[in-house]
C-alpha cells in the first residue's frame, strides 16, 4: 500500500510540475488548481503567474504543495500520513511473554492464586509463555528446592507444590 501511495504522489508531483510548465507559456496557476488551492490558482490565473515571478519561484514549492495536499486527503480520508485508520483503537498484534526471571515471578504469582500448587498448563494459561518455557522454569525451581514435584490423584498430572506459599 505505502508503495502505490508512493507511485501516486509522484505522478501528482510529475502533473503538477507539468501544469506549472503550462503556466510558462500564458495560463498559470493551473498547478495549484489541480492541487486544491483554489484561491491563489485564481490569483495565478489572472495575473500570469504573478507576472511570471510567482509560476518561477512554485517550481521549488511544488514538492510541498503536493505533500500538503495527499496530507489533507488522508486526514478526510480519516487516514494518517502512515496510512493506519486515525479511528480505529489500538491493538496489540504481538504479546509480551515473560522470560527468564520475570515467568518465575510469574509462576509464583499463578501458584499463590492457585493455593501452592500448580500445573504447566496452569503457568502456560497464566503466562502466555510456551509448555517448554514453563515446564524449563518448573524444573529449575524444582531443582533449586523451592517447589516439590507431585501428581494429582484424580487426573494424574503432574503437579508442582510451592510448599513457602
Amino acid at each position: 500500500m505505502n508503495l502505490e501511495n508512493n507511485q501516486q504522489q509522484k505522478d501528482r508531483l510529475l502533473v503538477s510540475y507539468i501544469l506549472c510548465a503550462v503556466g510558462f507559456i500564458g495560463v498559470g496557476g493551473l498547478h495549484r488548481f489541480y492541487n486544491g488551492r483554489i484561491v491563489t490558482g485564481l490569483f495565478w490565473l489572472l495575473t500570469g503567474g504573478v507576472f511570471g515571478i510567482g509560476q518561477f519561484v512554485d517550481l521549488f514549492f511544488i514538492p510541498n504543495i503536493v505533500d500538503e495536499y495527499e496530507h489533507n486527503l488522508r486526514l478526510k480520508a480519516g487516514v494518517s500520513p502512515f496510512g493506519v485508520p486515525l479511528n480505529q483503537a489500538v491493538v496489540a498484534s504481538q504479546v509480551h511473554r515473560p522470560t527468564g526471571n520475570q515467568l518465575m515471578v510469574k509462576l509464583i504469582e499463578a501458584a499463590e492464586s492457585k493455593g501452592g500448587i500448580l500445573t504447566v498448563t496452569q503457568g502456560v494459561k497464566f503466562t502466555g509463555a510456551s509448555f517448554a518455557e514453563v515446564e524449563a522454569s518448573l524444573k529449575e525451581m524444582y531443582k533449586s528446592g523451592y517447589v516439590k514435584i507431585d501428581n494429582d490423584p484424580n487426573t494424574g498430572a503432574v503437579t508442582y507444590h510451592f510448599h513457602e506459599l
